[in-house]
């Protein structure tokens, strides 16, 4: 898949101007590169074909075939493919149906401009990657799953030894269902500084989403799972 110096990303989506916004913020971004476009999600399919992206950003809404329906293509017949679902729905249907159709990643299109590029290359690096939002929604149910038995061979370093005194009070901030904007607010500093410290932590910990960060805390006793 690492066949060039950057990663190739592909768009798909039925917005002229959305498509046009995205393209200008990954043309600042370090390593990517876009080097398609469609409209539609046929058109998508027959380029993606061609062009052999390593990612595709792909709206979950679009005429012809929907963003489910080409991830569960995609996914079947040309699994190297990573995809990303952009959308502005982030309840809790969408990204499961999303996830079970193959994406690697659900990000929302209100989400910062720092976000995509984590995004992007957290699924490259194989990880599964979902915006803070979608992430809040889904912790609930994730801590009910929890139990001691998820705690298995595998021996994780103790926060402290990995994370500053501050990064370590982000993380159970975030663990805890916090939204980036409350923890902001707690802490009283800007969203773009919790922003920072949480890119941050899932640097050091190489966890990309809110479940992996949730687990990594109750099994180090930064939280409870009760």
């Amino acid at each position: 898949m690492f066949n060039s110096t950057k990663i190739k990303v592909f768009l798909a989506d039925d917005h002229n101007l959305i498509r046009a916004g995205i393209k200008s913020l990954i043309s600042e971004f370090s390593g990517i590169e876009v080097i398609g476009e469609a409209e539609d999600g046929r058109e998508a399919i027959d380029k993606i074909i061609e062009l052999k992206p390593d990612i595709v950003l792909l709206d979950i809404k679009m005429k012809e075939l929907n963003g489910l329906e080409v991830t569960a293509r995609l996914n079947k017949e040309y699994p190297d493919v990573l995809i990303i679902i952009l959308s502005m729905h982030s309840n809790e249907e969408y990204v499961v149906q999303a996830l079970k159709a193959g994406a690697s990643g659900y990000l929302l299109k209100d989400s910062l401009p720092s976000e995509l590029e984590i995004a992007i290359k957290s699924v490259m690096k194989g990880k599964t990657y979902l915006s803070p939002t979608v992430s809040q929604k889904l912790v609930t149910d994730y801590l009910k799953r929890v139990s001691d038995a998820d705690a298995d061979t595998e021996k994780d370093l103790g926060v402290f030894d990995l994370l500053t005194a501050r990064q370590r009070e982000v993380l159970q901030l975030i663990a805890e269902g916090n939204s980036t904007k409350e923890i902001a607010d707690k802490l009283h500093v800007s969203i773009k500084t919790i922003e920072t410290h949480r890119a941050q932590i899932m640097e050091r910990l190489q966890i990309f989403n809110l479940q992996g960060l949730v687990k990594y805390a109750i099994k180090t006793g930064l939280i409870s799972s009760e």
